[in-house]
């Protein structure tokens, strides 16, 4: 079974378009673009554009997984709540003739726009080249493998496949997270801060003889 990609709140934050957006929800990250270009100019857009690379989880109820609900003051009837306006696939608050539900599925319970998970913590490592002696800071997802992580870091090194990882001088298993290699956490008061850096632990590069390239 393939494993599931996760994504930093910060990778989320980048797709804030109207072209490109996308938006976290209960623990899961969603690409909402294909939604925005199906319904384009429909005012009911609105409220979800504008949270657009947001983290929406307030919207729902955690245990139903559907948009949270109240009761109505003025009908006593139980109704949808959406204190930014009503959206998308939320039905009128009185019957229309000209609302149309024979879309399926409400865009917030449609899998297809599921593109991974949302890392319930992000850790900072910095990685060090021992050949080059270049250094790099990464933010990482703590569910994810060294392996994953490489992943990320070719953008930086693309023969990091051709290096030995290490952490205090031991061989890091390329398919084990930072905690199962029993790499500790960076100080959480510094992280964030300028000296972030000197207090994330460090994972050093050796390079192997062969060369290659990912």
């Amino acid at each position: 079974m393939r494993r599931p990609k996760y994504f930093t709140p910060k990778e989320v934050s980048v797709h804030n378009t109207l072209k490109d957006i996308w938006v976290s929800y209960l623990g899961k990250v969603y690409d909402l673009t294909p939604l925005l270009e199906e319904n384009k100019g429909d005012v009911l857009l609105k409220p979800i554009t504008e949270c657009a690379g947001k983290d929406i989880s307030h919207w729902f109820d955690p245990k139903t997984k559907d948009i949270l609900t109240h009761v109505d003051p003025l009908t006593g009837c139980i109704k949808y709540y959406t204190p930014r306006g009503r959206f998308l696939h939320i039905p009128p608050p009185c019957p229309r003739t000209d609302w149309a539900n024979d879309f399926g599925k409400p865009w917030w319970k449609d899998n297809r726009y599921e593109v991974g998970l949302l890392s319930a913590k992000t850790r900072w490592i910095r990685i060090i080249n021992t050949l080059t002696s270049q250094e790099q800071m990464l933010e990482v997802c703590s569910e994810e493998t060294l392996e994953e992580i490489l992943q990320r870091y070719l953008c930086y090194n693309s023969h990091a496949a051709s290096y030995t990882w290490k952490h205090n001088g031991v061989n890091l298993d390329m398919s084990k997270t930072l905690s199962e290699n029993s790499i500790p956490e960076e100080d959480e008061f510094y992280c964030g801060s300028p000296e972030c850096d000197l207090f994330s632990p460090s994972i050093c590069l050796y390079f192997n003889d062969d060369l290659t390239e990912l």
